[in-house]
């Protein structure tokens, strides 16, 4: 299905402060909705006298009245006179008798969707009539906001541009919870759900005809700290979001002031109780640190260890063994390179170009010592998921240092590390240097350094490696890994799984 602002630019709406309006409008429109248990439908004229649906809602506090996606629809001219009315008229429209869709009797309402002036849209409530009884205070309630809501989508102050609007972290819908206040800030109506909300608190007495700022000022304690917005929010002054605590209990707070002929006359306050939600957030903010301090100490032990490496190498005199001791040393580093990326982060992924950008620094060292060798990278290699992350950081250290020791054997030259991210979720990473080239008959097995490197790269990496003989001299070693999905390549497909196919 295409985007909405696709749609309306293909009818014509090429104004992009109209779009965005249209936008604001659809990331609110389900209090509406609720509030009127009605759907609703968004039309656009497409400049031949035709309107077209480009986005839809239903009611999560009744019966919807179109069980089928309508986005897309074309109205003819004169199919729905009363979306032609609310265009042409610059009001809202519900004058025409119920209609029947489906055996069920529908009442339509068109509200005109005006910005700057200017009608850009239309949105049409559509309420089912199938079920006459008598509403109840709280279905008035409503209904009244609903009515309140619509007069100012007709006035263009519908939707509020900064609101604090969207579902994230708890926000609170009108199904959770509803304080309607008047214009100075002193409770009409709170619906039950509402009143449990401000019980949880702390509350005890009635919150019809208080201020509901006083109240929940009674209701914290004196040592919180309180969000500056609050005192707005409570007295419906602004259209914003905030939360209040006291004695274990959170709640959401956000506050829909109501204009009429740009003169505010009252409020929505919604509320949601989101003890649970916030106790789990912290949850998993003490498990991130958790972690982080975890990482934190893998890395300060392994920089102990390569330290003790370092001094006794210093008290050896056999060639042999120093030189030993020292490859030791820089595949620990190594690895305390990774633990110290990964204690800067709040999840298990790593920059792995910062971390090559430091390792490949303890192998220049190594080169400036045995002669004018350089060290160039190449390419990205992007995020990697931290299991991967040690694996690729110790073959591709291992890998240039060979070269530089023994491509190179000291003299000057240059070795280039190369990174390509693949389509399917793969990453190739080529070591290049202009040395002498592998020996005639070269063993990928000769050496712990290569040993070692074979097998992460088969096995932790699930990929292969092939060492190759340039034309123009030199060697180029190819390693293709198979990496697992970062939450950045997630959801692209099954091409990205992090399960090698088969060989």
């Amino acid at each position: 299905m295409p985007t909405l602002t696709a749609m309306v630019s293909r009818l014509g709406m090429s104004r992009p402060a109209d779009v965005e309006w249209l936008h604001l409008l659809i990331g609110d429109w389900q209090m509406l909705s609720d509030l009127s248990f009605a759907d609703l439908v968004l039309w656009v004229p497409d400049g031949e006298g035709c309107f077209v649906a480009v986005a839809q809602a239903r009611p999560s506090t009744g019966a919807t009245v179109h069980d089928e996606d309508i986005v897309g629809s074309r109205l003819a001219p004169g199919q729905r006179p009363q979306v032609e009315l609310a265009w042409t008229a610059g009001r809202i429209c519900r004058e025409s008798d119920p209609d029947w869709l489906d055996g069920v009797p529908v009442r339509e309402e068109t509200i005109p969707v005006r910005r700057a002036g200017r009608t850009i849209a239309v949105l049409s409530r559509d309420s089912s009539l199938s079920v006459p009884r008598t509403p109840s205070r709280l279905e008035l309630t409503y209904l009244q906001c609903a009515d309140a809501l619509a007069r100012m989508i007709a006035e263009g102050a519908f939707p509020t541009i900064g609101a604090g609007t969207g579902q994230r972290r708890g926000a609170p819908r009108v199904g959770d919870g509803l304080v309607r206040l008047d214009v100075e800030g002193v409770v009409l109506y709170a619906s039950p759900n509402a009143r449990s909300d401000f019980r949880r608190l702390g509350s005890t007495g009635e919150l019809v005809g208080q201020y509901l700022a006083e109240v929940t000022a009674g209701l914290l304690d004196s040592g919180d700290t309180v969000d500056e917005s609050l005192p707005l929010v409570l007295m419906g002054r602004a259209p914003w979001r905030c939360d209040v605590e006291s004695r274990g209990a959170s709640l959401s707070l956000r506050a829909v002031p109501l204009t009429e002929g740009g003169r505010r006359t009252g409020a929505l306050v919604l509320c949601r109780d989101v003890t649970e939600v916030r106790r789990r957030e912290q949850e998993l903010m003490t498990k991130d640190a958790t972690i982080r301090e975890i990482h934190h100490r893998v890395k300060n032990n392994l920089q102990t260890v390569s330290a003790l490496l370092r001094l006794q190498a210093r008290r050896i005199e056999n060639v042999e063994a120093k030189n030993a001791l020292g490859e030791a040393m820089r595949r620990v580093s190594t690895i305390a390179l990774v633990h110290e990326t990964l204690t800067r982060g709040l999840d298990e992924t790593v920059d792995f170009d910062e971390v090559m950008g430091r390792g490949l620094m303890l192998v220049g060292d190594l080169a400036s010592r045995g002669g004018s060798a350089t060290v160039v990278r190449e390419g990205s290699f992007g995020t990697v998921q931290a299991d991967d992350a040690t694996a690729l950081a110790l073959v591709t250290t291992e890998l240039v240092t060979n070269a530089v020791e023994h491509g190179l054997q000291g003299a000057g030259g240059s070795v280039v590390v190369g990174a390509e991210r693949q389509p399917d979720g793969g990453l190739v990473v080529t070591v290049s240097d202009d040395g002498r080239g592998l020996p005639s008959r070269f063993d990928p097995r000769s050496g712990l350094g290569l040993r070692i490197v074979q097998s992460l790269v088969e096995g932790e990496l699930r990929g292969r490696i092939t060492w190759e003989r340039p034309t123009d001299g030199g060697t180029r070693v190819v390693v293709q890994a198979r990496l697992r999905a970062t939450p950045e390549s997630a959801g692209r497909g099954p091409e990205h799984s992090d399960v090698a196919p088969g060989r």
